[in-house]
């Protein structure tokens, strides 16, 4: 379930009352529940999966990539699992918990785990927005943000892409108000 904080500390858990606080954004966010699929259940919970596991989760979400395909213009897709012995955590805890932005579309299907997203409205406000499995949001292009995995250190989800170059962070280096 969302839980999203403001900067004064007030908390909404409501998913439409979460969605019109991010409307000023253009920031998307919905639940997007899975079908019941065992294989693909027993997978989301492994830590460590192999590329045939990971293509066999990916394509048990193909007609999600296919809709944010036609709604975005997403052209792949791409299965982050995150763990607290992943080769990546060091840099994606490091790193994506400044503030940025991205030329492209960021849109991100969490599965499994929890993840933290950040935002700057345009007064320079912040709020943060813990994101649970079966949760999708669609951050726009050029939105200031910043993202973290919680404490669990746990996170699978489904990372489109409209171009290679768009995910890549322009660090914006603003302060945060809200602590991680």
């Amino acid at each position: 379930m969302a839980v999203m904080q403001l900067e004064d500390g007030r908390t909404y858990r409501d998913i439409g009352a979460i969605a019109s606080q991010l409307a000023v954004l253009n920031v998307q966010i919905d639940r997007l529940p899975m079908r019941e699929n065992p294989a693909v259940r027993e997978l989301l919970a492994q830590d460590i999966l192999n590329v045939t596991e990971k293509q066999q989760i990916l394509a048990a979400f193909q007609s999600e990539f296919e809709q944010f395909k036609r709604a975005d213009g997403c052209q792949w897709c791409d299965l982050k699992a995150l763990h607290a012995g992943s080769q990546q955590i060091y840099a994606l805890m490091t790193q994506s918990n400044r503030t940025h932005t991205h030329t492209d579309p960021e849109v991100l299907h969490i599965l499994a785990g929890e993840c933290v997203f950040g935002f700057v409205y345009p007064n320079g406000s912040q709020v943060q927005l813990m994101l649970q499995a079966e949760e999708y949001i669609k951050v726009p292009a050029n939105t200031e943000h910043w993202f973290y995995l919680t404490p669990s250190l746990y996170l699978k989800a489904v990372q489109y892409y409209t171009t290679a170059q768009g995910w890549v962070p322009q660090y914006t280096n603003r302060k945060l108000k809200i602590k991680n």
